[in-house]
């Protein structure tokens, strides 16, 4: 991709966001220094917590943008409706007993992911979401216990990743961007680029 002199940072320490960004043949360096402290407003509607979280990181960066300079930044949360007990805003698990609690509410439904993106340079910055909706079996309790217990999801939104061995055995079905999934709408990413470019 001709970057037409600019200079790309992820300022995201996810390798998932990096192993995508490099697979879209854009070179770029990694910067995560911030100082955003992610939280919210409870009121705040569930789907807009992704782009005020993005966009947080991306003010939050933690020095000043040279002219030639884009940043990226995004925020990947999954969205479940169904227990009473605890918010439909899945993030990443705290503990194994957390895990396993979301992976047995993500069982044998469908959720929805939502990934933004911000891109900032100089005195522009955009946000953007992408959606995503994810189907998963019915899972054992012998099957998230394996998954918990030997791919360890706590850095991972909703404790699991797509691409890790409880996707390719427990999603029967996407509507949307696989790659939103994984933390990076690459079709959104790209789009974006090129207008800043």
């Amino acid at each position: 991709m001709d970057l037409k002199g600019k200079k790309i940072i992820l300022g995201s320490g996810s390798p998932r966001r990096r192993e995508l960004l490099a697979g879209m043949n854009v070179e770029f360096t990694i910067d995560t220094g911030n100082s955003f402290e992610e939280s919210c407003d409870p009121s705040t509607p569930h789907e807009q917590v992704p782009a005020l979280m993005s966009e947080g990181k991306s003010l939050g960066f933690h020095r000043p943008l040279e002219d030639d300079e884009i940043l990226i930044t995004s925020d990947t949360m999954v969205l479940c409706h169904g227990d009473p007990e605890h918010s439909p805003i899945l993030g990443k698990p705290h503990s194994r007993e957390d895990a396993v609690r979301m992976l047995r509410l993500l069982s044998g439904r469908e959720h929805e992911v939502i990934t933004a993106v911000t891109l900032r340079s100089g005195d522009r910055i955009e946000t953007r979401s992408d959606s995503t909706i994810v189907v998963f079996k019915e899972l054992t309790d012998s099957e998230i216990d394996y998954y918990v217990d030997n791919c360890k999801p706590y850095d991972k939104a909703g404790a699991y990743g797509i691409q890790e061995w409880i996707g390719l055995v427990g999603i029967t079905a996407i509507r949307g961007s696989y790659f939103n999934v994984v933390g990076f709408p690459t079709h959104l990413v790209y789009e974006m680029l090129q207008a800043f470019l």
